[in-house]
């Protein structure tokens, strides 16, 4: 009777089977469906961190041992369980599974309401990320996996983010995190932490806050430059510049040096190393046998320090307050680097160095620049006198190489790269040009020697009015810029700019000495009297802007220029809004190159790709002992 039950039961289920696949147009239980690609890439490629699922290979791992139900209601008695097995059997095909269920299980206990006796999610993150140092870095007798396992990189991805999940602050701003020494809870068992910032060169104290990159989406640059490797992007973010009013940041990444063996881990033997690099040294570390590179993000800190709106006002206030507002200065995007050339970049008018940001930020994504460049940035009041500006950057550049190489000795701050746009490339060519006694000649009839002219005097024409080629620059860029004036900086445009312009005490009481002497020359005319502002300065009717035009860089200099123009086909209109293509070309540049643009061209992606091909043409131009 049993048996006939049995039978009747199994005929039923058949019967069943046939009318579904009769209802359904006859499709089987397993089969394919025609999808597009990406559908069913994702299918492939499905991870905790992608879809918040198991991938393929650890569904695998949990229905060989049955651990799929528990997994999904007790995530921690399963970790446990699967831990219990990778110890006994040495499989590295575990280690990924547990690497990436610890990863869901930190998920899973976030998403709780705390509760007395409760597991921190942060051991589970941090378990996540020692687990996948195992499968990617363990000692064993199966080989870790190579660069073409789909898990190589996914475990990559869970040491990453869980390592810097591990250290979330509960209580601080989203992203932040705080590294301390202590032992620390795991899915199973514990560690003993330390930590070792020596590389970073400063205490970690010294940082207002210190926050992962990856828990921020960047906004306003067309690349969030990022090079793979291991370890966790941080953003550490110094005290308030008082200057400035805003704060600093700089890039870092965190690599945890855990145990080597799992047994090591499960005896209770393991310690680990947490050890903090900065991330514009191009760095390799060593770990067992094999070198691997850092996880470094270029981006995230740029755009975090630039997420300050007082920064973007400096232009305007730079522009109508000089005096009142940041002083002329040398400004280093990163630590100073003897052993990589600096490329200076020089704003323009009612602008600051942030203009220069997505020029930065896309240039530093060419690994080459970036082991071989370090940026500094000229900020200075466009509203001052042309010829005052021209004299504080080469005075600040003078200075600074004094002070990185007193004795004269480093043979990468002379081959010193000069980048300007608009006045700042009127800027950048004082740094290039002998000018003899030609602008002194255009501002005053009388002989320098003059007894009228008291020493204090003297020297500050010197410094202003006498211009040679700083012997450690040798290129300059010159982007949009006026040589022979901007053809709106006419009547109107100068006396506007008298008006809104408010010029520091000491140049207007220079000037006023200084007017006395352009008597009976063309200078006196053009100043009528008054001080000058930087509008004055690039009007075509300047007559020391136009002495100026007509002297060449000096022969160990090379010069570019990259020119914008609104409209290239018609001849009439060959100007980018502000200055005509007549006024910037030169004659003895060794390249020129048009972009499409409106007079801002700094940010165009024509521009940055020039500006990239000339920097190589300078690395692939240096004397052989220069090139390593």
């Amino acid at each position: 009777m049993n048996n006939r039950r049995i039978h009747l039961a199994d005929f039923t289920r058949v019967v069943f089977a046939g009318a579904v696949l009769w209802l359904t147009g006859c499709s089987t239980p397993i089969g394919v469906e025609e999808v597009p690609t990406r559908k069913a890439y994702s299918q492939v490629g499905t991870n905790a961190l992608s879809t918040g699922k198991p991938s393929a290979e650890t569904t695998a791992i949990l229905d060989r041992y049955q651990l799929h139900k528990l997994a999904a209601k007790s995530p921690d008695t399963a970790i446990s369980q699967l831990h219990d097995k990778a110890v006994s059997t040495g499989e590295r095909d575990l280690l990924f599974a547990l690497a990436e269920l610890s990863f869901m299980a930190g998920d899973h206990f976030s998403r709780g309401t705390p509760a007395a006796g409760a597991r921190d999610p942060r051991d589970y993150y941090l378990g996540s990320a020692l687990y996948a140092w195992l499968f990617l870095f363990g000692e064993g007798s199966e080989a870790p996996p190579s660069a073409f396992d789909r898990r190589f990189r996914e475990a990559c991805d869970f040491y990453n983010y869980g390592l810097g999940l591990a250290f979330a602050e509960n209580n601080g701003e989203p992203g932040a995190v705080r590294f301390a020494a202590a032992r620390r809870r795991l899915p199973v068992g514990e560690i003993e932490l330390q930590v070792d910032p020596t590389r970073l060169g400063e205490p970690l104290a010294g940082f207002e806050q210190i926050l992962l990159a990856d828990r921020y989406r960047v906004r306003g640059l067309s690349v969030r430059t990022r090079e793979p490797g291991v370890g966790t992007p941080l953003v550490c973010v110094n005290p308030v510049n008082p200057e400035f009013g805003s704060r600093s940041c700089v890039p870092v990444t965190a690599l945890l040096r855990g145990p080597m063996s799992l047994a090591d881990l499960a005896a209770g033997r393991a310690g680990c190393l947490l050890e903090l690099y900065p991330s514009f040294d191009d760095i390799m570390v060593t770990i067992g046998s094999a070198r691997v590179p850092l996880e470094v993000d270029f981006t995230t800190y740029l755009a975090y320090t630039l997420n300050q709106s007082k920064l973007w006002k400096i232009g305007s206030m730079q522009f109508r307050e000089p005096a009142k507002n940041v002083r002329s200065q040398l400004l280093l995007s990163q630590p100073y680097e003897p052993e990589r050339i600096p490329v200076v970049f020089v704003h323009g008018t009612f602008s600051s160095p942030l203009t220069w940001a997505e020029m930065a930020n896309t240039l530093t994504a060419d690994p080459e620049l970036r082991r071989r460049y370090q940026v500094w940035q000229f900020v200075y009041g466009s509203g001052n006198p042309l010829l005052y500006s021209m004299a504080d950057l080469r005075a600040a550049l003078a200075a600074k190489v004094k002070e990185f190489d007193p004795a004269g000795t480093n043979p990468r701050l002379r081959e010193m790269v000069l980048i300007g746009h608009s006045q700042g490339g009127l800027l950048v060519k004082s740094t290039a040009v002998d000018t003899g006694d030609k602008l002194w000649n255009e501002f005053s009839a009388k002989s320098l020697d003059d007894p009228s002219i008291s020493d204090a005097q003297r020297a500050e024409l010197q410094r202003i009015l006498f211009m040679q080629p700083l012997p450690f620059v040798r290129r300059v860029v010159f982007i949009a810029t006026p040589h022979r004036g901007g053809y709106l900086n006419g009547g109107f445009a100068r006396r506007l700019g008298r008006r809104i312009v408010s010029l520091p005490g000491d140049i207007v009481s220079y000037g006023a000495d200084f007017l006395k002497l352009t008597e009976g020359t063309e200078a006196e005319d053009f100043l009528n009297g008054r001080v000058p502002t930087s509008v004055d300065g690039m009007s075509p009717d300047n007559p020391a802007l136009r002495v100026l035009a007509d002297i060449p860089v000096a022969p160990s200099i090379i010069a570019h220029s990259i020119i914008a123009v609104e409209d290239d086909d018609n001849p009439d209109k060959r100007r980018d809004g502000l200055v005509t293509y007549e006024s910037a070309h030169l004659d003895y540049t060794q390249s020129e190159f048009i972009v499409n643009s409106f007079h801002t061209c700094l940010n165009h992606p024509a521009t940055i790709e020039e500006v990239r091909r000339i920097l190589r043409l300078h690395l692939a131009e240096l004397p052989v002992a220069a090139n390593p």
